[in-house]
């Protein structure tokens, strides 16, 4: 602890010579934060702490010591420091006696602590590693309690299923995937290909369906409301035959819904008897799984997908300027409708090439807005 310029006239001051070895004993009890005349009657005992908090690199080498003073006898309860010693002797008779001391006094411990630090690349190694290692064990002891919370009576709860669907990911090929919807069913199916057996009847996994509300720009207007849309803001000028076309629509579209007569040769994969028969199996699909009333019977099949008020304004709000008139108006209205239904009954348009569209609901749109030769190609969106 001496400096290499060693001044042997110095005394330690904490500010001027903080490493000066040599003090004086007013000094230290000063920096004790004591009096000097009250413990030179009754003692006391001081404590030297030296504290060698030292860097050992090469390249930022600090190894320097830090003093520090403290009193440490308490002086409410047993102040100052003393201790008794005797010196025996006999007198000229021969009789032994001898003289009791108690002797005053400050005692000086000096405590010497610290640490000395040097840098090392594999013990950094070392840490880094054990750290990861703790990091990996929290994480395993994680999967190891929620797989017995899956596995126990809570396992059902919604938690649970939140945390397969996101931990777990499948990867499938898209073009041997399609994405089912019944209306007689609160979710989607998916099933995979290639299939065995008709689409109706093939068996598919759950997929957690999230619908979006049906308010599109071009379809809020429903049929119901359009008087009063109506009367909120102004329409372009329309010929007298459309006028006459929508009016006849809106009538249709308000006449109560009755179920139609199912075909009598319909095929056995269908339930709601308005589907055609076909021998591919990835088109013999039915709006249902149970034999019950067809969608495209239904009110809202009707407006949202077959209106052809809700499609036209769907398409002006994609394209103000788009000709009504056009000879190629039926094609895109018909392509709109597909696009429709799957909005509607699979709640995202993210799943246009892979939703399948029922035989039913597919040729009802076809029927609406038929294509010039009848040359329909796909058996989703075309």
């Amino acid at each position: 602890n001496i400096p290499t310029i060693f001044n042997t006239s110095c005394t330690y001051n904490k500010t001027i010579f903080p490493l000066c070895p040599i003090f004086r004993l007013g000094d230290i009890v000063q920096e004790a934060k004591q009096k000097f005349s009250e413990m030179a009657v009754k003692g006391g005992i001081i404590a030297i702490k030296i504290n060698w908090d030292c860097n050992l690199d090469s390249w930022f080498y600090d190894c320097s010591p830090k003093y520090g003073f403290q009193r440490l006898d308490d002086k409410k309860i047993m102040p100052g420091f003393h201790f008794r010693y005797a010196k025996y002797y006999k007198l000229p008779q021969g009789e032994e006696q001898r003289t009791l001391y108690k002797v005053y006094g400050i005692r000086f411990d000096v405590i010497v602590f610290g640490t000395g630090r040097k840098f090392n690349i594999i013990e950094l190694i070392k840490n880094i590693g054990s750290m990861i290692s703790y990091f990996g064990l929290v994480a395993s002891a994680i999967e190891v309690v929620l797989s017995i919370v899956r596995y126990s009576s809570c396992g059902k709860s919604a938690f649970c299923k939140i945390y397969n669907r996101k931990k777990y990911e499948t990867v499938l090929n898209p073009r041997q995937v399609m994405y089912v919807s019944y209306v007689d069913e609160p979710h989607v199916t998916l099933i995979k290909e290639p299939l065995k057996t008709s689409l109706q009847h093939a068996q598919g996994s759950i997929v957690e369906s999230h619908p979006v509300k049906f308010c599109d720009a071009g379809s809020c207007c429903t049929s119901e409301s359009n008087e009063h849309c109506d009367n909120e803001e102004s329409e372009p000028m329309r010929s007298t035959e459309s006028n006459k076309n929508d009016d006849n629509e809106d009538y249709e579209l308000r006449q109560p819904l009755r179920q139609e007569a199912s075909s009598t040769g319909s095929p056995k994969w269908c339930c709601c008897g308005k589907c055609l028969p076909t021998q591919k199996y990835h088109e013999q699909l039915c709006c249902r799984r149970k034999k019950g009333q067809c969608i495209t019977t239904s009110h809202w099949f009707q407006q949202l997908v077959l209106s052809s008020r809700t499609l036209k304004k769907a398409l002006l709000y994609k394209d103000p300027f788009l000709d009504l008139t056009d000879g190629n108006i039926k094609n895109q209205m018909r392509r709109l409708a597909f696009r429709q239904y799957i909005h509607w009954r699979f709640g995202s348009f993210d799943l246009e090439d892979r939703a399948v569209i029922p035989s039913c609901c597919r040729w009802k749109i076809r029927n609406t807005y038929p294509k010039a030769g009848n040359n329909y190609t796909g058996f989703k969106v075309e």
